[in-house]
């Protein structure tokens, strides 16, 4: 069945039918993509006091502690005579000596990111001074404000997050590290933490060396900050649903207002044109993503751009329901057991988990 024909029985919830994220293509202005980069939506409500410390791990109370002192610290930046702020209000207009910055360095489930997203919202500055973003939003934005006007936007900010700092391409972490290199010059204060190495993926984390060692010149400004607990996440590769008919996936896109509805092959090729910094406006008010014939995804330029996406409609909670191979099938072998197969299967967890949130939209 077409991906762009109605169902017999269809609900008359919207009766212009869905959207189709292919004839879609968003025109982002730099402020928006500046302004978008807060923590995502399932993060938006929590703090350091919504964080429930292990008993059995002190090093998860002591990081609540340093974590909210760092926040404290960033409450007195004032803009200098250039427009830059700086760290703290004192009468000489320069960055405090010692650390800039915290990585927060801990295994799969400890909490990181609720952490990392709770130093966002503690710091006491307006969102517009405050970054939080993912390395790969960072690299986007990069591409496509270009390092120089990145530069010049993100100086003013008092505080930069970066979650899930990803170490498998050399030239991406060199371009991140010179970025922040420059940040760091103008008082911005950073905060990250990261995903692991290549071929440490079993590990389930990797220490605060191997971050400090690959951002070279940076690492005398990060104070490694260990969270240690236990590793509560499946490692492997999640177990997909069962994928859905062409016709149940049409069916529910129709009885499901503010759905989109794609055939997947044109998605991949429509994610071709669009930036990858563009994905989050692409997916504007949908309310869930229906794709017919989902097939494995054919080289490695398409399977990143693919994790992009899922990133971005994970971020947003948006339901996924597809019909063709189950979403475990996506990435070949030589993939899943290549530089970027950290990158793979987070987008499968992702995408399995948000195919398990759009259940509810089949009605036999």
């Amino acid at each position: 069945m077409s991906a762009t024909s109605p169902a017999a029985g269809q609900s008359p919830l919207a009766d212009a039918g869905p959207v189709s994220l292919c004839a879609r293509e968003p025109q982002v202005p730099a402020d928006r993509l500046v302004a978008e980069m807060v923590p995502p939506p399932r993060f938006d409500a929590v703090r350091f006091d919504t964080y429930i410390p292990d008993p059995g791990q002190p090093s998860q109370s002591e990081a609540v502690r340093v974590l909210g002192s760092f926040a404290g610290g960033l409450g007195g930046a004032h803009a200098s005579g250039s427009g830059k702020r700086r760290w703290f209000s004192r009468a000489k207009q320069t960055a405090p000596a010692g650390p800039r910055g915290v990585y927060l360095d801990g295994g799969y489930g400890v909490g990181k990111t609720h952490l990392l997203a709770s130093l966002w919202h503690a710091t006491p500055a307006e969102p517009a001074l405050k970054a939080f973003g993912t390395f790969v939003e960072l690299t986007n934005l990069v591409g496509a404000l270009g390092f120089q006007q990145t530069v010049r936007t993100l100086s003013g900010h008092r505080l930069l997050c970066i979650d899930e700092f990803e170490l498998d391409d050399p030239g991406d972490t060199v371009l991140v590290s010179s970025l922040l290199g420059k940040l760091v010059e103008a008082g911005v204060a950073l905060a990250a933490t990261s995903n692991t190495l290549p071929g440490k993926l079993g590990e389930g984390r990797f220490a605060a060396v191997d971050f400090l060692r690959e951002i070279q010149g940076l690492s005398a400004h990060f104070k490694a900050l260990r969270i240690d607990g236990e590793d509560y996440r499946h490692r492997g590769l999640p177990e997909a649903p069962t994928p859905y008919s062409d016709e149940q996936v049409t069916k529910a896109a129709y009885a499901t207002e503010g759905a989109a509805l794609d055939d997947f092959p044109h998605l991949l090729g429509h994610l071709a044109r669009v930036h990858p910094s563009r994905y989050g406006a692409l997916t504007d008010g949908v309310t869930a993503v229906c794709l017919t014939d989902v097939t494995p995804v054919p080289d490695q330029s398409t399977a990143l751009r693919l994790v992009v996406l899922a990133d971005r409609l994970y971020d947003r909670e948006v339901p996924v329901l597809a019909s063709g191979v189950p979403f475990d099938r996506l990435f070949s072998e030589e993939m899943l057991n290549g530089g970027y197969r950290k990158k793979y299967f987070r987008a499968i967890s992702r995408l399995t988990a948000l195919a398990r949130d759009a259940k509810g939209l089949v009605r036999d």
